[in-house]
């Protein structure tokens, strides 16, 4: 059985095993898959890779493109490269510094590259203290792909001190919003509006987030209230 789930034309994503991060917080996994126009593979922050896994993309296409989207997601990067030695690999602000063994092809700006302009569009979430963030949209399926400035994780997935501080961090709100400690860390308000006055250009009918639910409901709506507090 595949664990590909599709959401959309020549989109998926793929649910990984938790994985444990700072402080000793858990965290689900999902990473996203689209398909280009040219038949390769475009894949965002790949979860742990396995045979089962790298047969069922071999499925869709071949693996060209491996995109780390902050600097928090990059610790398998290293086994894709080398799984994947043909893929190009396209990575956020700080991540060639965390992953010295992997050779970044294309750093990722604002400006998405020829091979993938006509079915993705980014824009980067700067003058962030804990990471900086690039978010992307699936012009085909309408879809926001966020990796860690949207979460709800699962009630119960952390216990005792640290669900006390999920909660109050917002991480594990009613609704997928902006943790409070990513709010706190924007210095530089002025590139986070900018930020903003793109995301909201972008006509969003669904929502993927790397540490909560795939939104396909009122995803423009949900999006409103998740930087209400940015004004």
């Amino acid at each position: 059985m595949t664990r590909l789930i599709p959401l959309g034309h020549d989109l998926w994503t793929v649910d990984g095993p938790p994985i444990r991060g700072a402080a000793g917080f858990d965290f689900p996994t999902r990473m996203c898959v689209a398909r280009l126009p040219d038949g390769g593979l475009w894949v965002h922050s790949p979860i742990a890779p396995d045979p089962a896994l790298t047969r069922d993309l071999a499925s869709l296409g071949p693996v060209r493109h491996l995109v780390a989207p902050n600097d928090l997601h990059h610790s398998f990067l290293a086994r894709w490269a080398s799984t994947y030695p043909a893929a190009q690999v396209h990575a956020a602000p700080g991540v060639q510094a965390k992953s010295p063994g992997v050779v970044v092809d294309h750093p990722l700006d604002e400006v998405p590259p020829p091979d993938w302009a006509d079915t993705l569009d980014q824009l980067v979430f700067a003058g962030n203290r804990i990471t900086t963030e690039v978010v992307f949209f699936h012009r085909p399926s309408g879809t926001a792909i966020f990796t860690d400035l949207l979460q709800q994780l699962p009630e119960g997935m952390n216990r005792g001190w640290r669900a006390a501080v999920a909660r109050i961090d917002l991480m594990t709100a009613s609704a997928p919003t902006v943790p409070r400690k990513f709010r706190i860390s924007f210095t530089n308000r002025r590139a986070l509006r900018h930020s903003l006055k793109r995301l909201r250009a972008w006509p969003v009918r669904q929502v993927i987030m790397a540490h909560g639910p795939v939104v396909t409901q009122n995803a423009e709506r949900l999006l409103a209230r998740a930087f209400d507090w940015a004004r």
